[in-house]
């Protein structure tokens, strides 16, 4: 049987679906640059809907289900080949899944009257790549990576619950929450190897002795209890008890980031960016569990956003640069480009976060930090779009 590296050699098609990264990525973003001003332009010069669905709601799914989820495809099609040693994904497949994705999208824009076929369309997508995800990790016996089936599959259920909101209301808040706890679940067990095996091969290179501590008892214990507190933030979001267990969550994840040692690859932004994604992981959970413990100083949409805008949207264009670059045969060094969409979304989700202490400023501070955040993915695009629509180097 081929490796990847030779079926990627041998195909001969369109570049965009020679690899999963190169779709989901490059459109995901073009998505994320475009539906944040849909949004704010539903609220400001129309009447506050898009398509069928209220602005709010429409943009909180298609921020969770539409961008997130695609970016999660493109990494996990490319990092499951590896994972397991099976064939990639590409071509006519890959560009079906990807249709299923975009179909989803359009389906958001469709009247109320086709609201039931919109929502089947929409949550096609996912509940495909759960399959297909499941299929490949259990095909190749790859037991280490089932919690990524478990998650995705939780992802793919959130996104059928929040259609079913209108029949049963209470599973609309609870999707949201479900979804917002899987991605941030991922970031905790995903980004908690990439990020200090990066780290670490950054240090070695360079002769640093002293890298990132190794994977250990400590790791798992948070993980343990990042998952606990999720689950129980997820069915009771304001209980005192969910608000220790995450603020306790959020401080242990903290203290994980500080044993991979990031600032010695503080001349690297490829590498510290993922230490300041994985920050506000640890910041986000930190004030979700504040806002349940002392409601009247911290708000809850600070915590949300910060693991939303913050954690999720600094952790996925970390991925996105680096990745795009490893996989296209380009040096794994930011340039000035680079260090701009960093810039852009890191004061994107500062300033979201900060918006809801801040009183009589917050309605301006959204707009900003929501231009902020178009800036940066369309940044993304411009400078990475030709990268991955192009054949690798």
């Amino acid at each position: 049987m081929a490796s990847s590296a030779e079926s990627i050699r041998a195909y001969s098609g369109p570049p965009v679906f020679s690899f999963g990264f190169r779709p989901f990525f490059l459109f995901s973003a073009v998505w994320a640059a475009i539906a944040v001003p849909v949004w704010v332009a539903s609220m400001a010069l129309g009447d506050g809907t898009v398509g069928a669905m209220d602005g709010r709601l429409w943009h909180i799914h298609e921020m969770l289900f539409g961008y997130l989820a695609g970016v999660i495809a493109g990494f996990l099609l490319t990092a499951v080949p590896n994972w397991t040693g099976r064939l990639p994904v590409t071509g006519l497949k890959l560009a079906g899944l990807f249709a299923l994705w975009a179909a989803g999208r359009a389906a958001g824009f469709l009247p109320a009257s086709m609201g039931i076929v919109g929502a089947v369309i929409d949550s096609a997508f996912l509940v495909v790549f759960a399959g297909l995800i499941w299929r490949e990790v259990l095909a190749a016996k790859n037991a280490r990576n089932l919690p990524v089936c478990l998650l995705v599959t939780m992802l793919a259920a959130a996104n059928i619950a929040f259609h079913l909101r209108g029949v049963i209301p209470l599973f609309g808040p609870g999707a949201e929450r479900g979804a917002v706890a899987v991605v941030t679940g991922l970031i905790a067990l995903i980004g908690g190897r990439v990020t200090p095996s990066f780290t670490r091969n950054w240090t070695a290179a360079r002769g640093i002795a002293k890298g990132p501590t190794a994977f250990n008892l400590f790791d798992a214990a948070v993980l343990a209890l990042t998952g606990v507190a999720l689950v129980c933030w997820v069915a009771a979001p304001w209980s005192p008890l969910t608000g220790g267990a995450m603020a306790l969550a959020g401080v242990s994840n903290l203290a994980r980031l500080a044993r991979w040692r990031g600032w010695l690859a503080r001349p690297e932004p490829l590498v510290w960016i993922l230490h300041l994604g994985y920050a506000w992981l640890g910041a986000g959970m930190i004030l979700l569990g504040l806002s349940a413990l002392v409601p009247d100083a911290v708000p809850f949409t600070a915590g949300v956003h910060a693991l939303t805008t913050g954690a999720m949207g600094v952790e996925t264009l970390a991925i996105m640069t680096r990745a795009t670059r490893g996989h296209t045969g380009r040096p794994r060094v930011a340039d000035r480009s680079t260090i701009a969409i960093y810039l852009l979304i890191l004061s994107a989700a500062l300033v979201r976060v900060s918006a809801p202490f801040l009183g009589e400023w917050t309605v301006i501070l959204l707009a900003v930090s929501a231009t902020l955040w178009a800036l940066a993915f369309a940044g993304f695009v411009l400078s990475y779009g030709p990268m991955l629509w192009r054949r690798s180097l």
